[in-house]
């Protein structure tokens, strides 16, 4: 394996596992200010490595250090986020229905309901995010929030750096007086060790982000278990930009200059790189058209994250410009190297688009495809024929927002998140933040892997139904001693 570090082997994961579900129990009885101080060390764990964290990071992926700084803060804040949100404590959704014996005909019993942790989470590395989305990310954030044990799979894309973030955890862990194993942390590339994690009988529910084969080939693992347990997969979305005419014809070149920067950034390596843009048919078009390929012309290739993710993009931007009805709008003058991309951009008519299923699918790189449709009724019916995204984005005048109501109200149905006059490369960490969308770019999408709703994943609902007062949940019981936001016979009180 590559960096010298051992594969996990199915003995050594039960073993992971099982002592995963051992600090399950012992993390019960740790304090919600524990549980806050815990994850604000590791944010300060993490910094404490200093400029070698991002330099190794550097190194495994390719990735400039302004964008791994950048990409360090959001982690560190995003743990931040999560100790705030369990001082605050609302997040639990307590809700208290008091007891009315004299009810008739029937007695009402007292019933008091809040959210629990799951248990163990396994998380899977992102390779394209090695802080924000890899060991000490989102995923694990919210997990450790919600009051469950992790142990992640480092990509090995990154394994150096994974380790690195593994060994700020371990630190944090001891001086915040944390169950041993709370954090776990395995290497291995085989289908074998992620099958292992998935269908550990300790397992309670797995976050992944990566590609569609991936994030299914999970989803399969866990149906396959006596007892099936959620898959939280970020898989492919190509975030679908739709140019109303009015916009094209009075701002075609700001907008274009704004969409060349958005589909090149990080060489095209996010999410929510824009990679199908709509448009109705006129000179407003023509001129945007003509004003983005000189911007992609002007973009220089750079190295992609890894030699896996090159041959791939290599190989589905031939597929798709190899298709009848494609044509290449322009591509980066300069030629690439090695394992660099070339960003390029093409057109189709939606005629042809949507008699081409290939041209539906993701081509993750600095790769973006014009659909050119004849009139409003075809935009629709492109968009309609499109798969669940994780992004939808609508650049328009307000006079085009006035003429076209029935995409406005078809976007909802797409997307995790609908942007106005925007590019979709970027996700605010906050608590309004949906990072999710309709399948196949999530495989459940009730839920976000960004904000404070991402910790959702990791929680089920329990019921307590006459319950001695003493007994309950600190969070239930008559005298609020958390002192947080609860439902009480149907009034908001503290």
């Amino acid at each position: 394996m590559a960096n010298n570090f051992k594969e996990a082997s199915v003995d050594e994961i039960t073993q992971v596992m099982q002592q995963a579900q051992t600090a399950f129990e012992a993390y019960q009885q740790t304090s919600i200010e524990q549980k806050s101080v815990f994850l604000e060390a590791i944010a300060a764990e993490i910094e404490a490595l200093g400029d070698g964290l991002l330099q190794k990071a550097s190194e495994e992926t390719n990735l400039p250090i302004p964008r791994l700084t950048g990409e360090r803060a959001r982690t560190t804040g995003q743990l931040r986020m999560f100790a705030t949100m369990l001082r605050e404590g609302s997040w639990v959704e307590a809700s208290i229905d008091t007891a009315n014996p004299d009810r008739a005909p029937l007695p009402k019993p007292d019933v008091r309901k809040m959210l629990t942790p799951l248990g163990p989470v396994v998380v899977f590395g992102a390779s394209n995010f090695p802080f924000a989305y890899s060991t000490a990310g989102g995923d694990t954030a919210s997990a450790l929030a919600a009051g469950c044990p992790v142990v992640v799979k480092a990509h090995p894309a990154h394994a150096e750096t994974s380790e690195m973030v593994y060994s700020a955890i371990k630190k944090a862990i001891v001086s915040s007086n944390m169950p041993g194993h709370i954090f776990q942390h395995v290497h291995g590339t085989s289908f074998e060790s992620g099958k292992a994690l998935v269908q550990a009988d300790e397992t309670a529910a797995v976050g992944f982000t990566g590609s569609t084969v991936g994030g299914l080939a999970l989803l399969q693992y866990s149906s396959q278990r006596k007892k099936p347990i959620p898959v939280f997969s970020e898989m492919g979305s190509i975030n679908p930009v739709v140019f109303l005419p009015d916009t094209l014809n009075k701002n075609a070149a700001d907008l274009a200059a704004q969409y060349a920067g958005s589909i090149t950034l990080g060489m095209g390596q996010f999410c929510t790189n824009p990679g199908l843009m709509l448009a109705i048919e006129g000179d407003g078009l023509y001129s945007f058209l003509d004003s983005l390929g000189k911007g992609i012309e002007a973009i220089k290739p750079a190295k992609m994250l890894h030699a896996g993710i090159h041959t791939a993009y290599q190989k589905k931007s031939h597929e798709a410009l190899a298709q009848d009805g494609v044509k290449v709008i322009q591509k980066s003058a300069v030629e690439a190297q090695d394992i660099e991309a070339l960003p390029t951009v093409a057109l189709v008519s939606g005629k042809t688009f949507l008699a081409n299923p290939l041209l539906h699918e993701e081509v993750f790189g600095p790769y973006s495809l014009m659909v050119n449709c004849k009139d409003e009724q075809e935009l629709l019916k492109v968009l309609k024929s499109v798969s669940g995204q994780l992004t939808t984005t609508v650049m328009g005048t307000d006079e085009d927002f006035a003429a076209h109501k029935a995409l406005l109200q078809l976007l909802p149905s797409i997307a995790g998140r609908v942007l106005f006059n925007g590019v979709p490369t970027g996700v605010e960490v906050c608590h309004s933040m949906v990072h999710g969308g309709p399948f196949p770019a999530t495989t459940d999408s009730r839920f976000t892997a960004v904000g404070t709703n991402a910790v959702k994943r990791w929680v089920r609902p329990v019921c307590y139904q006459n319950c001695p007062d003493g007994l309950l949940p600190l969070a239930l019981q008559n005298a609020n001693p958390l002192g947080i936001w609860r439902l009480v016979d149907n009034e908001w009180k503290k």
